[in-house]
Parts: C-alpha cells; sequence; structure tokens
C-alpha cells in the first residue's frame, strides 16, 4: 500500500473530483488503471505506473483494476491478490479494504465489470493490449486518447475541465515533489566537483529522491551536451569549462510530479560568455514568471521570452536587427527552440496523452511557425494551474548548420560573433509556478537562480 500522509484529505478531494464530474456528464464512464509490461521474460516487469486519468478518481496506483463512475459514485473493480502471491509479494491488502480507503460505494471482481460496462464512456489508455480490452469489454472500438469521439470527447473534455486547475490534495502532492526536486538539484551541485562523468551527478540527483520513496518523473536530463533537449546519456566526462544541464524532477508515489531545470558550471565558475548567456536567459525566466497571473496569454508569455532573448541577443552582438522584427522572423528560436512551458500535474507535461485538446483552448491550433510551433500550452491562465516557465538557449548544429537557415537568417546572425559564444552549448533554466488569484506562486523558489548563488553551490 502507497504512503500518504492525511487519507482523509484524500478521500474528501476524490469524492469532489466524482461528483464535479457528475456536474458535467450524464452517462457512465469506465477508466481503467492499466498493467506492468514484461521484459524479457513474464515474471520481469517494468515499473507499474498507472493512467493519470484513473489516478485522479482513484487516488492508488493500482494495477489490473478499473473504476466506474456515474453520479458521483465509485464502483471498484479488482481481484484480489492470489494466495499463492505471498511468497514473492507479501501480504496484500484486500479489495475491500482498498474501496474504503479511497471511499468507494462498491466494489467487485474484475469478473463483473462486463456486466456494468453498457453504454460506457472512457479514455484509451497508451497500452494497446489493455486498448483491446477496453474495447470488447465496451463492445465498440476505440479511437486514441489525442482524438476521441463521442461521448468518450465529451468525457475527455469534461475531464480537462476539472484536470486544468489544482484542488488541495493534488497541491499538497505537488508542493512535495517540488520539494525533494529542490533537494535532489542541490545534491546534484553539491555533487559535481567527485563524479567523472555525467551518470555521477545523475546518481546524486535521483538518490535524493528514491531516498524520499519518489520515484523520477521522466528520464533524467544530466548532460554536458544541454543541446540536445531530451539527452538520456550519462557516459560523457565531466571536464573544466563545460557547462552541466540538469532537468530532473521528482513524482510522488500517488503520481503527482515536478519538473525542473537548472545550468551550472562543472568547475563552479561561469566564463565571462557563460555568464552572459545565463544572466539573459535569468532575466527572461524573471519577467515570465513575474508576468503569470489569471487572466494572460500563456501564449504572451512566451513571446515576451522570445523579445527579451532576441533583445539579449542583439546586445551581445548575436543578432543584429530591430527586437520585433527578429521575433516576426523567427530569428530568436533559432537559439530558443521550444515553447515557454507547459501544464504540470499528474503528468510531467500534464494531459498530452489527450494530444493539444489539453493544451490549447477550444477553436485554437498550433502554429506553423517555427518560433511558436512547440509552444504545448495556448490557454488563458486560470487559479489553480500549475505550470512551467523554462526559456533557454541552445546551439543546435542540426539547425545552426542547415544550409537553409544560414540563407534566410544571413542578415539577423552575426556568425562570427556567435563563435566566441562556443563555450555555451545550452542553457535552460525551468520552474514551477502555481497562478494564485493576485498573481503566482514560484512551488520551487526554495532553488536558486542567481549565478553567483548557483556557483555557490557548485563549489
Amino acid at each position: 500500500m502507497q504512503n500518504f500522509n492525511n487519507y482523509d484529505l484524500l478521500t474528501t478531494a476524490l469524492r469532489q473530483r466524482r461528483q464535479k464530474l457528475a456536474n458535467l456528464i450524464d452517462f457512465p464512464v469506465i477508466l481503467w488503471s492499466g498493467s506492468s509490461i514484461s521484459r524479457n521474460y513474464p515474471a520481469l516487469k517494468f515499473p507499474f505506473r498507472a493512467s493519470s486519468h484513473f489516478l485522479y478518481f482513484a487516488g492508488l496506483p493500482l494495477e489490473n483494476a478499473a473504476i466506474r463512475l456515474e453520479s458521483g459514485k465509485l464502483e471498484l473493480f479488482l481481484d484480489d491478490a492470489l494466495p499463492s502471491s505471498t511468497l514473492w509479494h507479501g501480504e496484500m491488502p484486500k479489495r475491500a479494504e482498498i474501496a474504503e480507503l479511497i471511499g468507494a460505494d462498491a466494489d467487485f471482481p474484475m469478473a463483473q465489470l462486463k456486466l456494468r460496462s453498457a453504454n460506457a464512456a472512457t479514455i484509451a489508455v497508451q497500452d494497446s493490449l489493455i486498448q483491446s480490452q477496453q474495447s470488447q469489454m465496451l463492445d465498440r472500438p476505440l479511437t486514441p486518447s489525442k482524438s476521441p469521439a463521442g461521448i468518450d470527447l465529451e468525457l475527455t473534455k469534461a475531464i480537462i475541465s476539472l484536470r486544468l486547475t489544482q484542488d488541495a490534495a493534488s497541491l499538497a502532492e505537488l508542493r512535495a515533489a517540488a520539494a525533494v526536486t529542490v533537494e535532489a538539484h542541490k545534491g546534484g551541485m553539491a555533487a559535481t566537483r567527485k563524479p567523472q562523468i555525467e551518470a555521477g551527478v545523475r546518481a546524486a540527483m535521483e538518490s535524493v529522491i528514491i531516498s524520499q520513496n519518489m520515484t523520477t518523473a521522466y528520464p533524467s536530463i544530466v548532460t554536458v551536451h544541454g543541446e540536445v533537449l531530451h539527452s538520456e546519456h550519462y557516459h560523457n566526462a565531466l571536464q573544466t569549462g563545460d557547462l552541466l544541464l540538469a532537468d530532473v524532477g521528482a513524482e510522488t508515489s500517488m503520481g503527482w510530479a515536478a519538473d525542473v531545470t537548472r545550468t551550472w558550471p562543472v568547475s563552479g565558475k561561469f566564463s565571462p560568455t557563460q555568464r552572459a548567456i545565463y544572466d539573459l536567459v535569468l532575466s527572461a525566466h524573471d519577467a515570465c514568471i513575474d508576468k503569470i497571473s489569471p487572466g494572460v496569454e500563456y501564449q504572451e508569455i512566451h513571446l515576451l521570452a522570445a523579445r527579451i532573448m532576441a533583445a539579449g541577443l542583439v546586445d551581445l552582438g548575436i543578432l543584429r536587427g530591430n527586437v520585433e522584427d527578429l521575433v516576426a522572423m523567427d530569428a530568436h528560436a533559432l537559439f530558443f527552440v521550444h515553447g515557454i512551458g507547459h501544464l504540470i500535474g499528474l503528468d510531467v507535461h500534464d494531459m498530452e496523452d489527450l494530444g493539444d485538446l489539453a493544451g490549447y483552448e477550444a477553436g485554437r491550433v498550433r502554429s506553423s511557425r517555427f518560433g511558436l510551433g512547440f509552444l504545448r500550452l495556448n490557454r488563458v491562465l486560470q487559479e489553480g494551474m500549475l505550470v512551467s516557465v523554462e526559456p533557454g538557449f541552445y546551439q543546435v548544429p542540426a539547425i545552426l548548420n542547415n544550409l537553409e537557415t544560414r540563407i534566410k537568417y544571413k542578415d539577423c546572425v552575426r556568425w562570427d560573433e556567435l563563435e566566441k559564444f562556443a563555450d555555451v552549448r545550452g542553457i535552460r533554466i525551468e520552474d514551477d509556478i502555481l497562478v494564485t488569484d493576485s498573481g503566482r506562486e514560484v512551488l520551487t523558489a526554495q532553488l536558486p537562480t542567481k549565478a553567483l548563488e548557483i556557483e555557490d553551490l557548485v563549489r
């Protein structure tokens, strides 16, 4: 059984979530938790992670389980563990005990789910085997979760409207994940001078997370190749003059995530060129956070970062031209290649299994522009949303050495000046921001961002 500090808070929140869903739809819902996937042989499995939509209403990461929701009531479908499993896994709680814990109104073995499946909506899980089971149980074909139809689309929209903002129980979990993530990053900085390769810093960071009975919310990025946005290799040597980019976040046992990035010098001291770019990224980071407030368009926050980055690169001699013109032609995106951030919740990129249905307000579609096409969130901010703010600067060879890019931006980029910044492969600074009634709260504020404070933590 997973640990949780306040089951009363959890069960109250679960009942409230179910009732809110009932206020939005008038048909039954069945959500599956999923199952673990075997590796080389059946008994060797990858770690299990329950479907986030199941977790939102059931609260516990139950494997091979389903819930049926209707009129604010929850029925749990789960088989009790076989007596023979005790030898390998110890005593497991009975279905009735789990049902009481999550405030279920009734509980049944899985075999009875078919009898309660008529006219139910669902969201397809990612596992193709479970999807097949879902389809057979509901006696109808399912479309992928990013393109639902009929009552599944109605359900998806209802769940999005609930999960866009956080309640007291989810915030308690998110704060816990943020606090452990902060300590993990401090541990990584303190350990940087000892390891010979990136893996040593990764180990120091993840050990902090594991010690608190949490897992990583996503594959950790700990790399001296910061220009590789999602690098998952850890074999590179740490050398004087390198910057180390660490994008590492904790996930609680209930599935709630944090997402934080810091970049620091391996030697404990930024070079002048590294410091210049770092301070520019930090200025965009700080200005964007200051702008977060209910009613603000998240795309405007992204464009604010774009303007600050463009202006700073002009000041450094890397770009030339009028700032507004540079942003309009996406010259800034040569170096700031992704969106300013995303939703955070039960998934580190929350609800992105639903495609752009969650991230984009109804009627909005992704831009075809180079500088806007990777924007993951395009909504008006609401109180209770948790979002990341993560501007960055990257020198990606595939972009900067592309012949078409060189021709298109030949009058905007001073390539000779850019060469002076060769020791800056990638810098990103990321924090988790809660939208409050009057502005914002930085959940990860205890982790410094200023260059001198970062240097002190490394040294």
